[in-house]
């Protein structure tokens, strides 16, 4: 099976999700991004999938900087570098034979250049649907292992009292 590496646009998803728009126009870019992160690394926990996250530098000035924070590597492209350099370029480079990479946003000329290099393009309001059904379906299955009864066992209600005791006498 191939590995599927997820590219996405930070600043775009940011803009198209309900939660992270609201952060944002709040002036709370910060915790926007980190909504988006965790958000992301839930989703790549449950897919078995890696995910990277793009932001330009235009919001965070400086020299390009990236990092792991919840499972997701973090890139922050360079001054005079945008996202969608850096996307499209690491989506062609990471696009072989071993590797399927989809590459969320909803910039369509980015998805049109991605597109032609073999990527397959999300955009905002797909990811944000998938990770919610992603959360539905973890919520589900701890649900449906809360229905679940415990097994019979087959000790005795005497082996029982022996076992509280002999842990009693422990502590």
């Amino acid at each position: 099976m191939k590995r599927q590496l997820l590219i996405v646009d930070g600043y775009n998803m940011i803009g198209s999700w309900k939660e992270t728009h609201t952060l944002f126009q709040q002036n709370r870019l910060e915790e926007a991004r980190d909504y988006l992160l965790e958000k992301l690394s839930e989703y790549a926990n449950f897919e078995g999938i890696e995910v990277v996250c793009v932001f330009d530098a235009q919001y965070v000035p400086g020299v390009r900087t990236s990092y792991k924070k919840y499972n997701v590597l973090v890139v922050f492209t360079e001054e005079d570098e945008t996202a969608d350099d850096y996307i499209e370029r690491l989506a062609g480079e990471c696009n072989d034979i071993l590797t399927q990479v989809f590459v969320a946003t909803s910039d369509l000329a980015e998805q049109w250049v991605v597109f032609s290099q073999g990527a397959a393009r999300i955009s905002a309001r797909e990811l944000e649907k998938m990770v919610d059904l992603g959360k539905k379906d973890v919520k589900n299955f701890t649900n449906s292992l809360m229905d679940v009864k415990p097994r019979a066992t087959q000790w005795s209600e005497e082996q029982i009292n022996q076992l509280k005791n002999l842990m009693n006498k422990l502590d």
